[in-house]
Parts: C-alpha cells; sequence; structure tokens
C-alpha cells in the first residue's frame, strides 16, 4: 500500500509514557498524512473532569464506570484544531490542571473504566474511515492492536519532564516528577507502555527534535506500508522474480 494515499487504510498507533512527546509528534503526522487525530489520555482526563465537577466518589468503582458510560463528551479528531467539551462546556485547559491530574489514574486505572472508553475510542477510528494517528498508552496493545503501524514512543526521564514542563506552560506544577513518573508508575499497574511488545516499533526521541521525531514516524509509517505491499504482491512479482523468468 501506499502511505500517500488518501483513500487507502492507514492506522498509525502511538503509545508511550508522560512527556514522550506523543500528542505533538501524533498531531503532526496526522496533518502529514492528512489523517484524523485521537488522543485517548485527554478522553481519560475529560471523564476525571466529569467526575470531579459531579462529585463522583473517586474510590467507587461502579460509581467511576457509571459516570464514564454517561459523561456527556464530544472529541474532536482534527489534528489542527484541539475541541474537547463535556456537557456543552469546553475543558481543554480544565483537564490540564493540578487537580485532574492528580487524579487521573483513579480512572485510568479502574479496568471496566478503560473498558468503556477502548470501545468508544474503537468507534472513533473505525467512524474515521480507519484513517487516523491514535495516540494514548494501551493504542498498541489494546486499542488498535491491528493497526497499520504500531510505535512506541520513548524518551528519559530528564528529557520527559521538561517536555511536559513545557506543555504545561504557567500550568505547570511544582509536583512535576510526581506528576509525570507517579502517574507513569500507577497506570503501569494496568497496562505496560513501556515495553515494545512484538511488532510494535521502538522509537526513543531523548535527543531528537521534534521534526526529527516526526521524521522518524513518517520514516516507520512508509517503511512498514511498503514491506506490506512487497509482501502482498509476493515472490513472484518482486524485481528478481521478473528478471529470472526472461
Amino acid at each position: 500500500m501506499d502511505a500517500r494515499d488518501e483513500n487507502a487504510r492507514l492506522v498509525v498507533a502511538i503509545d508511550g509514557p508522560s512527556g514522550s512527546g506523543k500528542s505533538s509528534v501524533s498531531k503532526e503526522v496526522a496533518r502529514r498524512f492528512n489523517l484524523a487525530y485521537l488522543d485517548t489520555g485527554a478522553m481519560y482526563r475529560a471523564v476525571t473532569w466529569w467526575c470531579l465537577h459531579t462529585n463522583v466518589d473517586l474510590t467507587d468503582a461502579d460509581a467511576i464506570v457509571q459516570a464514564t458510560r454517561t459523561v456527556p463528551l464530544d472529541m474532536g479528531t482534527d489534528p489542527n484544531g484541539e475541541r474537547i467539551t463535556v456537557a456543552g462546556q469546553d475543558v481543554r485547559s480544565a483537564i490540564r490542571g493540578d487537580e485532574v491530574t492528580d487524579n487521573v489514574s483513579a480512572i485510568a486505572t479502574t479496568v471496566p473504566a478503560r473498558e468503556v472508553l477502548v470501545a468508544l475510542q474503537r468507534q472513533i477510528i473505525a467512524d474515521s474511515g480507519e484513517r487516523m494517528v491514535a495516540e494514548g498508552r494501551d493504542i498498541t496493545t489494546v486499542v488498535a492492536p491491528d493497526a497499520t503501524v504500531r510505535i512506541l514512543l520513548t524518551a528519559s526521564e530528564e528529557a520527559r519532564m521538561a517536555r511536559r514542563g513545557k506543555q504545561l506552560g504557567e500550568a505547570a506544577s511544582s509536583n512535576l516528577k510526581d506528576q509525570v513518573v507517579g502517574r507513569d508508575a500507577k497506570d503501569s499497574t494496568v497496562v505496560n507502555f513501556t515495553e515494545a511488545q512484538d511488532g510494535v516499533h521502538l522509537l526513543d526521541s531523548s535527543e531528537l527534535s521534534m521534526e526529527q521525531t516526526v521524521q522518524g514516524v513518517i520514516d516507520l509509517v512508509i517503511r512498514t506500508t511498503q514491506t506490506m505491499t512487497e509482501r502482498a504482491a509476493g515472490p513472484d512479482q518482486s524485481p528478481g522474480a521478473h528478471a529470472q523468468s526472461k
């Protein structure tokens, strides 16, 4: 298949820890290939905001699951313009604040709530015509294990801290390290996003600029789709086979 063919199925799944650059890189890759974009982490944050807003007991798993099922969430998928509303309220800034960050793992580690969101994420990918870059923590292994290209994007703790602080700007917390590393530790109890599983490409961006990381993902997408095309064609279609037949 041709990765540039806008009629072809192309799902790019990108996982990684906090601050690895997933969001910025995924948005840009989506733009380059004219794909939709899904930030699944923002979905967990939006549900967390809703639970806090409606006084849901975050120690009550059943209450969390019910809130996850009924949250009036509207997620945009345009990489050029983020849209996240809950009950009609723009929550893009609110979900990045300390209160949500400190509590989001309560949602992320409630397995039945994850199952509700995974089903929704799969539906969003299907609704895109299966032309999407989806990023999070379990996209390559749970949400879209059949994605065209699966990538685990990693970076050193120092690089991740610096990136998350820059991303949050004035909203950055004094306990930024606890938020980044601590949340990773909590979430890793229910999903493995630190080791690349079989068939998942590992890309370490610690020493890479954003543009270099974007190019690294693009190269993986093109290389993977080319390999898929060659395998589908079979050995009889290879240049060598034609040369021998003559």
